[in-house]
């Protein structure tokens, strides 16, 4: 799964966008190809850098603990359905905009703000406004998420490296906003939104992208599952109305 699922997503993006079908290359590591696969670079100096942040942030993104995706893949699993069917309920669970796409939402907001220059006033209009602000907060991390201080290293150097800061710059200017206003870090998905957009991703790529990276971490909890496997079943209780009274059909009003 690995290995197929990122020509799987490579093919389709292709085959829908008319390009033309390359296959992966051997001599090309895992991350590398990937980036062959979805924007045809390969083997120049920045590209090679997009590789090694790619690379990162696959890692960064290969598991995170008990998220919706990830539950969903251990629930299959605990039927002692197959693999690839406990890994397709998780991918169907990132359909939902609460889990899955956050960062293709960061990049759509980064393009919107466009510049340095309007990013402070931007961030302040959307906050009066109850506008949600992208790519800060976590569900389980209150404190901050150490893992995107990891990618904004990155993403820092690959600006640099690319010659492209203006994402970068963006960026940084609604993090300081953010933190100043309303005291929140961003998450994974903000600076990684911002390497992407460098790399020349295109954005309705970011959230199977994400598969890429996160079927690692599934495929690790199905097989725990079924190596220690008890069905899921969760319990639920009732709040509705208490026990009514059975009138009959002829009696009624």
């Amino acid at each position: 799964l690995l290995a197929q699922i990122p020509v799987m997503i490579a093919t389709a993006h292709r085959l829908a966008h008319a390009k033309r079908q390359i296959q992966p290359d051997p001599a090309l590591g895992f991350a590398e190809n990937l980036l062959y696969l979805l924007t045809d670079r390969h083997g120049d100096t920045a590209a090679r850098a997009m590789a090694r942040v790619l690379d990162v942030s696959l890692i960064l993104y290969a598991e995170h603990e008990f998220n919706a995706s990830t539950f969903a893949a251990r629930v299959a699993a605990s039927t002692l359905t197959d693999l690839h069917a406990a890994i397709t309920a998780a991918i169907a669970s990132l359909k939902g905009p609460l889990h899955g796409g956050a960062n293709e939402a960061v990049a759509s907001m980064l393009l919107e703000i466009k510049s340095r220059d309007r990013a402070e006033q931007w961030v302040r209009e959307a906050l009066a406004s109850k506008r949600r602000v992208m790519g800060f907060g976590h569900r389980v991390l209150r404190k901050g998420d150490s893992r995107s201080r990891i990618i904004q290293r990155h993403a820092e150097v690959l600006s640099r490296t690319c010659r492209d800061t203006r994402w970068y710059e963006i960026a940084t200017t609604v993090d300081r906003v953010m933190q100043q206003e309303k005291d929140l870090y961003p998450n994974l998905d903000f600076y990684t939104a911002v390497a992407y957009l460098l790399m020349g991703i295109p954005q309705d790529l970011y959230t199977p992208l994400f598969v890429c990276a996160r079927i690692t971490g599934w495929c690790a909890h199905v097989i725990e599952q079924q190596d220690h496997n008890r069905l899921i079943r969760p319990r639920s209780l009732y709040t509705g109305p208490p026990p009514q009274v059975y009138v009959p059909i002829d009696q009624r009003i």
